[in-house]
């Protein structure tokens, strides 16, 4: 077995959900629920099959996002895993749309961050193991930390 780190790119004001699904309609039911979710939201999704033809199914709103979700999935290159980058929108406003869409099986993560996909191959192809999601924490929050949290959320609309 190999073990591979594979960056995402996503670009100036994109944020990524990466996950794992089962089913070719998968693409489809990715694209109307995001859809759904907010006519701002632009996304572009990427769905690696894993049997028969094994091609990357794509699809979205914005030509951008689609070939840059595809690359992001080519590059992953694991059976079953699906890339969704959004701009002018944000994952917290969609995962749980997502969560219900009955393919989708595992979310490994929903960020702005950079994102590291761990991968094993073996002689059968890829699997995700993982991701490393952002930075590792460099200590604990102090009271001016906890305000400054409580003050951004309130002034993005996430609290009243």
């Amino acid at each position: 077995m190999d073990l591979t780190v594979v960056p995402i790119e996503t670009g100036e004001d994109v944020e990524v959900v990466l996950g794992q699904a089962h089913f070719i309609k998968t693409v489809e039911d990715i694209h109307e629920t995001l859809a759904e979710a907010a006519h701002q939201l632009h996304f572009g999704i990427a769905f690696c099959e894993a049997s028969g033809p094994c091609l990357v199914r794509r699809s979205g709103n914005d030509p951008e996002l689609v070939a840059l979700a595809v690359r992001n999935a080519q590059a992953i290159g694991a059976g079953h895993s699906f890339v969704v980058l959004l701009r002018d929108g944000h994952p917290v406003s969609v995962l749980n749309r997502l969560k219900q869409v009955s393919e989708i099986c595992t979310i490994f993560c929903a960020t702005a961050n950079p994102v590291q996909v761990l991968l094993a191959e073996t002689d059968l192809g890829r699997g995700v193991l993982g991701v490393i999601d952002g930075g590792s924490p460099r200590g604990v929050e102090s009271s001016h930390d906890e305000d400054q949290r409580k003050a951004l959320l309130r002034r993005i609309g996430y609290k009243v």
